[in-house]
């Protein structure tokens, strides 16, 4: 996979463009950490590209789909909206010297011809799929003068690719975890179903307390529920509505009902990086 991130062009003064700045380094840092919750390893880095191996195909359409949602959720920093185009592809690897450059340059050409927000995988990435990602990809190729200059199939991704708009039966309207953390209100969903909580910028989550890890854990949906994974080194601390209280230490944990979860520190103190939880 190859990511990179741009934004239009803003004259102004110095402060402007150090806010930028760090405006694209919260934004490749979110992509980060995409990369890592999908047990991908970054090969190359600049500092507003990626480029990245997955062991499997379906791992780099869903971090791509992720990429494009995380990326496309900042508002827009003096003015100028941070974007996201990526190339997916897949191809053999020397494992000795884990060679991928002949990949790693279609992934990129992919990226180069992808649209703002856009991401594009090759006919073979998408082939190899399984049955729970396919519909991540366009059902057809695209089409048009961007087709013509390569000689694969190459086909759009997203998470919204080939979904009706239709409301569907109550019977299929699925749980919906919802996060609120100070003045922030997160929903965890089929359409997001990754939420990840530090004291690193980038994080969905970012608690600024030092007994915080820098990626202290992550939320994930699951078939089974909405599921916490400590990845700390103090622990995660849960409390049901009752003040009930468990502590994880690089284990998870569903969550059920509604409740606190504190990072490092106890879920019933009282404490401003408190994260209050519920399923909706």
């Amino acid at each position: 996979m190859f990511a990179e991130l741009f934004g239009g062009a803003r004259a102004g003064t110095r402060s402007d463009y150090v806010e930028l700045a760090h405006a694209a380094e919260r934004s490749i840092n979110r992509v980060e950490r995409v990369v890592e919750s999908n047990s991908g390893s970054v090969i190359a880095r600049t500092p507003n590209s990626l480029t990245v191996r997955f062991e499997e195909c379906d791992a780099g359409v869903l971090a791509a789909c992720e990429m494009q949602d995380r990326v496309s959720g900042m508002l827009p920093v003096m003015g100028v909206r941070i974007m996201i185009r990526i190339g997916v592809h897949y191809g053999p690897v020397d494992e000795v010297s884990n060679a991928t450059e002949p990949v790693a340059a279609f992934a990129e050409r992919l990226a180069g011809l992808a649209r703002p927000g856009e991401a594009l995988a090759s006919g073979e990435a998408v082939m190899l799929l399984g049955s729970a990602t396919r519909h991540f990809a366009g059902a057809e190729p695209i089409a048009g003068a961007r087709a013509e200059a390569l000689e694969w199939p190459v086909y759009l991704l997203g998470r919204r690719i080939g979904v009706t708009t239709s409301a569907p039966p109550a019977a299929l309207i699925t749980p919906r975890l919802r996060l609120k953390h100070q003045n922030d209100v997160l929903i965890l969903e089929e359409a997001r179903p990754i939420m990840l909580l530090g004291r690193e910028q980038g994080n969905d989550i970012v608690i600024i307390d030092p007994r915080a890890s820098r990626q202290h854990a992550r939320i994930e949906r699951r078939r089974e529920g909405f599921v916490l994974v400590d990845q700390s080194t103090n622990g995660t601390f849960v409390a049901d509505g009752e003040g009930r209280e468990r502590c994880i230490k690089r284990e998870d944990v569903v969550l059920g009902g509604q409740g606190r979860i504190g990072c490092g520190f106890s879920a019933n103190d009282v404490e401003r990086d408190l994260v209050f939880y519920e399923v909706v």
